[in-house]
């Protein structure tokens, strides 16, 4: 049975009407990123299937400098990377190379294969460059950046509008392909494990409502850390904070990636 108040909360796609412009200034603003990037690696694989393949956008000709991934979101079953390679520009601009994977989705998979496939993603630039200083993430994205600080697979991780406890996702339409019962929403909850060793601080918009807000405040209590408030940002709105060299967003990111917060 669907729960009004939790998909009201969740939905986001509802709840900001406004929406389809907005993804289509990604599409757009991506777009145009990925073609005047200078040193960008396109279509990189780092597992079996089409999907799981990365684009990594280098700051400058060098690969030694500290590298980020960002993971996109959708609610585990849509989007790819090809919407948020402008995502890259703000960190970009201050030396951090950005990696951007795809990952396969449900109702094909899992969502424990997804987890899988981001852990196979930060072993593989590990394995490559020999670091990954920063996982970020939006949405969807936020949960597994989370996931992969919980593994002790980042040292640090820049969650924006995450998704930290499933099991208020069960009653709501979103569950229909992710296929998640209470077992499985908690094991894959990333405010069920233990307190990582490495730096969390995570970011929800001020316009994204009480569940989102809460998602964001119980992970911060649970695991320490910092969070803050972008105020007039909705779910939608707020990962392209990240494209921009000087905002408050990038500079957190900047700051977690350089190990100074």
């Amino acid at each position: 049975m669907i729960d009004p108040y939790l998909e009201a909360e969740y939905n986001n796609r509802t709840k900001v009407p406004g929406h389809p412009a907005v993804i289509a200034g990604w599409v757009r603003d991506a777009a145009a990123f990925r073609a005047a990037a200078e040193h960008a690696e396109l279509d990189v694989p780092y597992g079996p299937t089409p999907r799981q393949a990365m684009d990594i956008f280098w700051p400058s000709a060098r690969r030694d400098g500290p590298l980020a991934m960002f993971i996109h979101g959708g609610y585990w079953q849509g989007l790819d990377k090809s919407f948020a390679s402008h995502l890259a520009a703000g960190l970009c601009a201050h030396g951090v190379a950005v990696a951007v994977p795809s990952y396969d989705l449900c109702p094909n998979v899992s969502l424990g294969e997804i987890v899988e496939q981001m852990r196979a993603a930060a072993r593989f630039l590990l394995a490559r460059h020999g670091r990954l200083d920063l996982v970020t993430g939006h949405s969807a994205g936020g949960h597994l950046a989370a996931m992969l600080l919980a593994d002790g697979g980042t040292p640090a991780a820049l969650p924006i509008s995450g998704l930290f406890n499933l099991r208020p996702l069960l009653p709501t339409t979103i569950n229909a392909a992710l296929g998640l019962d209470a077992a499985t929403a908690d094991a894959l909850s990333p405010v069920h494990r233990p307190p990582p060793a490495g730096r969390l601080f995570a970011v929800v918009g001020g316009l994204e409502g009480v569940e989102y807000a809460r998602q964001t405040s119980d992970l911060v209590t649970a695991w320490g850390g910092g969070s803050a408030v972008l105020a007039g940002h909705d779910h939608f709105t707020i990962p392209g904070e990240l494209a921009s060299p000087g905002s408050v967003l990038t500079g957190h990111a900047v700051a977690l990636a350089l190990g100074a917060e």
